[in-house]
């Protein structure tokens, strides 16, 4: 797998800042002054608080397997604060039937001082160049503004659901699996959960590899989670005691009832019973009148093992963004459901992925080989094509928004083959 790191800065973005008295470089994570200014940049970026000295202890170690850049004033020394962040690295993305490497975009930030002058241009542009540059086929990441990326070709591709239950309405009625839920003891469970994960990340499509920090700041065990005292967990055995599932999770009070809303920060299962049974744990917990959970996939089957489902309320938001950079390598890396056989025509305003590509899906395989011809069946942008990627958008909608120019019965067929058995999910944010 590619090493991002070893991927020098991106030269076009670089002469384009340069001409403002800017300058783009490589952040030097063993400079413990240049990693924390990253950091603390990054921090104000996102408006969070200041960070305490071990957080900033604990990241300044978690970056340093990422590619960092920052942007700084001219002549800035070193531990300056930079004016803009972003952080990439090379992860295995699950498609349908295979993995994919994903470049992975983090940490996009840009110094409220420094609005509106073509920063955030050059980092994402420069991003995609040094992916493309690398040879990865698709870059990714999950957005905090969704009216951004859109313009750099990026696009919703893993929808996913914010699930609410009012347990009393709710009930249960689900039949209790033969299996076993027992707690799980804070300092194991970042093991655990990257256990479970990386058996689940591979079972259904939009996953990406997880890592140590991220893991240890979700179960509160490293520095940086502000709940991490009311963490908790559980893990759900099969009858042979293997570990087929865990949950993270904290308990709030809800003000005046003297009753409980417990917050699912991950539900991570790899079988059918796994899941019901922690869904289970979760809706029948004394004390406990409602369950939130985001991050699940929109086919999520907890309507179907309630007595009400009125009482489970399923809001379905966009996620996972993915931009594909090289259309013959994503595409026939993928399975599929249904044969095809199209002459697509791609519009890329950047560069990458344009063109006129015939694909050919035999045997659940795609062939995509360059078309010389103007009779197309399908034209579409390459923000579109991204979004159909996974299965988890369908062409006859994009067709109905005018973000697809094809007949109705060629994007029911589009639909047909890229649609996989599960609808894709992504589980934690990047």
């Amino acid at each position: 797998m590619t090493d991002a790191r070893q991927i020098p800065v991106d030269p076009e973005s670089a002469e384009r800042l340069a001409g403002q008295n800017l300058t783009y470089r490589l952040v030097d994570t063993t400079s413990d002054a240049d990693a924390e200014a990253f950091l603390r940049a990054d921090a104000r970026g996102f408006l969070d608080g200041e960070p305490e000295a071990d957080v900033v202890a604990a990241d300044r170690e978690g970056i340093k397997e990422r590619r960092n850049i920052g942007v700084f004033e001219a002549g800035a020394p070193v531990g300056t604060w930079p004016v803009a962040t972003v952080n990439s690295w090379v992860t295995p993305l699950t498609v349908p039937g295979a993995e994919i490497d994903m470049w992975a975009i983090s940490s996009v930030t840009v110094s409220g001082t420094h609005r509106r002058r073509g920063i955030a241009r050059a980092l994402l542009e420069g991003e995609l160049r040094a992916a493309a540059s690398a040879g990865v086929p698709i870059a990714g990441l999950t957005v905090s503004e969704a009216t951004i990326y859109g313009r750099y070709g990026f696009a919703p591709a893993v929808p996913v659901a914010k699930i609410t239950v009012d347990t009393r309405r709710a009930g249960w009625a689900a039949p209790a699996p033969a299996g076993r839920v027992e707690y799980v003891d804070k300092e194991a469970l970042p093991t655990t959960v990257a256990t479970v994960h990386d058996i689940e990340r591979t079972q259904r499509a939009g996953q990406i590899a997880g890592w140590q920090r991220r893991w240890g700041r979700m179960t509160g065990v490293a520095a940086g989670n502000p709940s991490a005292a009311k963490v908790r967990g559980v893990r759900y055995l099969d009858d042979d005691g293997n570990v087929r599932g865990v949950m993270v999770y904290t308990l709030e009070d809800i003000p005046g009832l003297f009753r409980s809303e417990m917050r699912i920060a991950l539900l991570s299962a790899v079988t059918p019973d796994a899941l019901t049974a922690l869904w289970g744990f979760a809706l029948q917990h004394d004390l406990v009148d409602r369950v939130t959970a985001d991050l699940r996939p929109v086919d999520d089957p907890l309507p179907w093992l309630v007595n009400d489902p009125r009482g489970v309320e399923v809001r379905v938001h966009d996620h996972g963004w993915l931009r594909i950079l090289d259309v013959p390598a994503a595409l026939e890396a993928r399975a599929y459901r249904a044969p095809l056989d199209l002459v697509v025509r791609v519009d890329d305003a950047l560069g990458f992925a344009g063109g006129t590509w015939r694909l050919a899906i035999a045997d659940g395989r795609a062939s995509v080989t360059t078309a010389e011809t103007d009779q197309v069946d399908v034209v579409l942008d390459v923000a579109s094509l991204s979004a159909l990627y996974l299965g988890g958008v369908s062409a006859a909608q994009l067709r109905a928004a005018g973000r697809l120019d094809a007949a109705a019965q060629v994007a029911a067929s589009v639909d047909d083959a890229f649609r996989d058995a599960q609808a894709p999910v992504l589980g934690i944010w990047y």
